[in-house]
């Protein structure tokens, strides 16, 4: 039995649209695409490298998928740390519209019974069951306690617009910090786990 695991790029104000280029995500007129692109260093691809590593397999939302499967099967290099397990590794997309994939290794999941088929899949995945980005679906897995611990990605820029990964109403959940890093541009690299609902107090108390 694997662990899903949560890796997200964030602006300072929570924003996980479109970090990779313009293009990427326009949706409700998102102009700021590309905000990652001025702070990729060594420090954030050493960091991505090692998540690569401990993939059993990938767990990704539609509008993900098709961004990765539009660029990763063409690169066909086995040494490459991202694109070998990527390729050869098994792909679950959650969607209700995709039906005949082309990305070899993907297996679509009817977001019907996503709850249900995200357990069964990592049930099935020696290592961690990845997911990266996939906004819509890292919320649903956050709100139904199904990510075992998650990597925030926190980039020196504020955004002021686009979609948010915590939204208002989600569950007050607490976490542990598993580790903490930060990379020569500026970059927080942060894992945590959920350990269970928050809890509140008066400080002084």
């Amino acid at each position: 039995m694997g662990k899903l695991t949560l890796t997200t790029f964030l602006s300072l104000d929570g924003v996980l649209q479109a970090p990779g280029g313009p293009q990427e995500d326009t949706s409700g007129g998102f102009a700021y695409g590309g905000w990652v692109a001025p702070y990729v260093d060594e420090g954030m691809l050493e960091f991505v490298t090692e998540v690569f590593g401990r993939a059993g397999a990938f767990l990704l939302g539609r509008r993900t998928y098709d961004i990765f499967a539009g660029y990763w099967p063409r690169q066909t290099d086995p040494s490459d740390p991202i694109a070998s397990p990527l390729n050869t590794l098994p792909k679950y997309v959650a969607s209700t519209t995709l039906k005949d994939p082309e990305w070899a290794g993907t297996t679509v999941i009817d977001g019907e019974n996503l709850q249900a088929e995200v357990v069964r899949a990592k049930d099935a995945t020696e290592g961690e069951l990845q997911v990266h980005g996939s906004g819509q679906l890292a919320q649903y897995l956050l709100a139904r306690d199904l990510v075992d611990e998650f990597n925030l990605l926190i980039f020196p820029v504020f955004l002021g617009a686009g979609r948010r990964l915590f939204p208002t109403g989600g569950l007050p959940t607490a976490c542990e910090l598993l580790d903490s890093r930060t990379t020569p541009a500026g970059t927080a690299i942060h894992t945590y786990r959920p350990t269970g609902r928050a809890a509140f107090g008066q400080i002084g108390d």
